[in-house]
């Protein structure tokens, strides 16, 4: 499955549930403490998270995506820490505000990469009024999909009511489900159990067959649209009416700390969804989201560049023929996680074994290779009116085929000065007898501290010997 990755900007989603404080406490322990046989940590980092729905809101809001958050605070510095995180990531929020109730706050003490304690203030009972779902109706406009984050905290005690709302102003409404009862999420567009959940209601599965069988029949009665089934170190299970079961598997190499990665799933799922992705490319992305969050310590967030380098490990996506601003955004991504660009230009009308050593010793001085290509006017002008022998389009789907090659983009100029000085790549690279201040584009790739190669072709190979013995025939 292709995998491609939208542009979270221009949507919006509501996220509507059970809003807490994380905070996590680092330090080093080395004693144990002489009143009880537990660690003394010695606090040195104190650090302040947004959990439950304000994480799946953060989620969001880390993709690029316009994100409002309803929820219930109290009257504390806990309500206070929230307020300015959510603010400085552009959350709207929407937050009642409870006079008998704390903000829900869990402190987490950590030491080496471990957990040693979690302490929770919460009041969970179920709050009264519609507040809530008044809020949540006066946020739907506008938006492309809601998220109901329940965490059995009591905040969407009205939550049969709220899907209605949904249902009724047309917008997709996904579900993080809590506890043993799914009948008063009956009607959502989807909801998004872990196995042990979900068993939990629809009883043991045997086999992949029979999961699937409980997913359609759980579906049928509680008139779902679909159901996707977290599975841990097995992946994803997603259930579509009047699809093919479709089973991901998974995409993380060390796992640090699952906390949280539910929430990035299905804040994943919301925004590719309310971007206009189907169901099954919305799940793909947000297997790949998942894979790389619980590689984190704690709640933590997933932005658009690591999924889109993560699709580039795996040849899924990020990586072939690019448009110039595209592009640029793909380098400025690669920069940021301290990656070195190559690029080269040329024709490639006649690709050979030259060429692909040519260009995998270029991919060798660093870590990501551009390729820039002559239309076929530009090499006409340069070649003559017989050539290319191979359309544009032919040659950068080659290209862009090949394992050492991460981008290739188009030019219509005589050389590629222009572009050159737009990527100012990090080594510029060309094949022959060139001198580095003769190659176009050396002189801006030099003041910006960048390097110029020449590198040796291969003896014997070349476009044009081939054209000749063909001709030849």
């Amino acid at each position: 499955m292709t995998i491609n990755i939208p542009d979270f900007s221009e949507t919006r989603v509501v996220v509507a549930g059970d809003v807490m404080l994380d905070r996590y406490l680092f330090g080093s322990t080395g004693r144990i403490s002489p009143e009880a046989p537990v660690p003394v940590v010695h606090v040195q980092e104190t650090d302040d998270r947004p959990g439950g729905a304000a994480n799946v809101a953060v989620n969001l809001a880390a993709l690029g995506a316009a994100t409002s958050l309803v929820g219930v605070v109290g009257k504390d510095s806990a309500a206070d820490s929230l307020a300015s995180i959510l603010g400085a990531q552009n959350i709207e929020c929407a937050f009642a505000i409870a006079d008998d109730r704390p903000t829900i706050k869990k402190t987490r003490v950590q030491s080496r990469g471990q957990q040693l304690i979690r302490l929770d203030e919460e009041n969970a009972a179920a709050m009264t009024g519609d507040a809530m779902t008044s809020t949540l109706k006066g946020a739907l406009d506008g938006a492309g999909a809601v998220v109901l984050s329940d965490y059995g905290k009591g905040a969407l005690a009205d939550v049969v009511d709220m899907i209605a709302a949904c249902r009724d102003a047309g917008v997709p409404v996904l579900v993080d489900p809590k506890g043993t009862d799914f009948s008063k999420y009956r009607g959502a567009s989807l909801i998004t159990p872990n196995q042990s959940e979900f068993e939990a209601v629809a009883g043991k599965s045997d086999s992949d067959e029979d999961l699937v069988a409980r997913a359609r029949a759980m579906m049928d009665e509680l008139e779902l649209d679909a159901l996707l089934v977290t599975r841990s170190e097995k992946g994803m299970l997603l259930v579509e009416a009047g699809s093919e079961p479709l089973f991901l598997s998974t995409q993380a190499r060390e796992v640090y700390d699952v906390t949280g990665a539910g929430d990035t799933v299905i804040a994943t799922l919301a925004g590719a969804l309310a971007s206009g992705q189907n169901l099954s490319s919305a799940a793909a992305l947000a297997n790949i989201a998942a894979g790389l969050v619980v590689r984190k310590i704690g709640v933590a967030t997933v932005t658009v560049g690591e999924i889109s380098a993560a699709l580039h490990e795996r040849g899924q996506g990020g990586r072939g023929l690019v448009e110039l601003d595209a592009l640029l955004a793909l380098v400025h991504e690669a920069r940021e996680r301290n990656e070195r660009i190559v690029m080269t230009n040329g024709c490639f009308d006649v690709l050979h074994a030259g060429h692909v050593s040519y260009l995998e010793e270029a991919k060798s001085l660093g870590d990501r290779l551009i390729i820039a290509v002559n239309d076929d006017d530009s090499v006409r002008r340069l070649k003559g009116e017989s050539r290319p022998i191979n359309s544009l389009e032919d040659r950068l789907l080659v290209l862009a085929g090949l394992a050492a090659v991460d981008w290739v983009v188009p030019f219509s100029e005589d050389t590629p000065a222009d572009l050159i000085s737009a990527l100012l790549p990090d080594v510029l690279v060309k094949g022959g007898d060139y001198k580095p201040e003769e190659i176009a584009g050396a002189t801006d790739v030099l003041q910006n501290r960048g390097e110029v190669r020449v590198l040796a072709f291969r003896d014997g190979l070349s476009s044009s010997r081939i054209i000749n013995k063909l001709d030849d025939e």
